[in-house]
C-alpha cells in the first residue's frame, strides 16, 4: 500500500526511492544544514514531503547534473531552498551557472567540507581505452551516466568507510 503524499518517509524508503544507500543520506545532512529531517526516539528519522523534494533535488543536482558538494551548496546559497526542492521535476528552472561554471573558493556563510572531501558527483573526464568488443555505451574519453552514478556511490561508500576508520583509530583503548 502507497503513503499519501504528505505522509512521513522513513530514511529506508527515501534511500529506496532515490536509489542511493542510507548512509549518503545521512552523509548529505552532514553537508547540507537545509536537510533537517525529523527525529523520533532513539534517533530514527522522519523525511516530510518537502525533505523528500529538497533530497531529490540534491540528487538531481549531484547525480543527475554533475555538481559537486560545494556547488549544489552554492546553488542552495543564491537560489534557495525552494528552488532545489523543484529542479529535479521535469520543465522545472534550471541553476543558473553549470557544475563548472562555479569558483571552488569558499563563500561567506556557507559550510564546506575540507578539500578532501569535496567529491564531484561526476568522476573527471578520462581517456579510457575499452577492451576490444566492449559495448559502446561510452563516448571516447568519457564515462556513462551509469557507470558516473556507480563511481558516485562506491566514493561516498569509500569515505563513510575512512570516517568509520578514522573514528575508530582515535578512540582511546577501553580497559
Amino acid at each position: 500500500m502507497d503513503k499519501a503524499p504528505d505522509a512521513f518517509r522513513t530514511i529506508s524508503e527515501v534511500a529506496d526511492d532515490l536509489k542511493v544507500p542510507q548512509h549518503v543520506l545521512r552523509f548529505w545532512e552532514s553537508r547540507f544544514v537545509q536537510i533537517k529531517p525529523m527525529k523520533r526516539a532513539g534517533g530514527r528519522r522522519y523525511y516530510r514531503p518537502d525533505d523528500v523534494d529538497l533530497l531529490r533535488g540534491i540528487h538531481h543536482l549531484l547525480y543527475g547534473e554533475g555538481y559537486t558538494i560545494r556547488g549544489v551548496q552554492r546553488i542552495l546559497k543564491e537560489q534557495g531552498v525552494k528552488f532545489v526542492e523543484t529542479v529535479w521535476q521535469e520543465g522545472a528552472e534550471q541553476p543558473r551557472h553549470g557544475p563548472r561554471d562555479h569558483e571552488v573558493e569558499a563563500d561567506e556563510g556557507v559550510e564546506l567540507p575540507e578539500e578532501d572531501e569535496d567529491f564531484p558527483a561526476a568522476a573527471p573526464r578520462v581517456a579510457a581505452a575499452r577492451p576490444e568488443g566492449h559495448s559502446s555505451r561510452m563516448t571516447t574519453g568519457e564515462f556513462s551516466r551509469d557507470d558516473l552514478r556507480k563511481l558516485q556511490a562506491t566514493l561516498f561508500e569509500l569515505n563513510e568507510c575512512k570516517r568509520l576508520l578514522d573514528g575508530a583509530a582515535h578512540k582511546e583503548p577501553s580497559a
